[in-house]
């Protein structure tokens, strides 16, 4: 176990140490947080990596989404303000812009959110926990997210999360 950690903190440390390094402009607020890449070209042998660790955009909610089999990996961020879902498809980082919503989820998120963009429509269908003592925070504790592409067969990921607002 001490092993898998230590490679994990070896792995992660040079894209933070980069990532510390970027210069910020003040005057250009960016929409997102910045792209990092991702670690592992896939997860349970499906066509979507796991996300490399993401920050909390600086205005807003983001439910980090990690799945709920063997690996708990971190597969998708889901941002409120704008609204956007990041995921890495075959590879290549992706963040879809939210397409339509349904239904009340908490903390600026919907129980049915479709987001969709590059031939990609993904389907996050959510129940959200708040607790009274903490306010801006979340937790969700079952949801799927499914991906369907355009001449692909489509996939349905158990997945789970926390959110974190600004």
């Amino acid at each position: 176990m001490r092993t898998l950690l230590l490679a994990l903190l070896m792995t992660t440390a040079p894209a933070v140490a980069q990532d510390v390094a970027l210069p910020k402009s003040p005057s250009a607020p960016s929409a997102a947080p910045p792209i990092i890449e991702p670690l592992v070209s896939s997860v349970d042998g499906l066509p979507i990596a796991a996300l490399p660790a993401q920050r909390l955009p600086a205005k807003g909610c983001a439910a980090f989404l990690w799945t709920r089999t063997p690996s708990m990996a971190l597969v998708a961020m889901a941002s409120t303000d704008p609204a956007w879902l990041r995921l890495t498809i075959d590879g290549k980082v992706a963040d879809l812009p939210i397409s339509a919503q349904n239904g009340i989820g908490g903390l600026g998120y919907s129980q049915i959110t479709e987001y969709r963009g590059r031939g990609t429509t993904a389907t996050l269908q959510i129940v959200v926990k708040t607790d009274a003592s903490t306010p801006k925070s979340g937790s969700i504790s079952d949801a799927t997210l499914r991906i369907d592409r355009a001449g692909r067969a489509s996939m349905v990921v158990p997945v789970a999360g926390a959110i974190g607002c600004a």
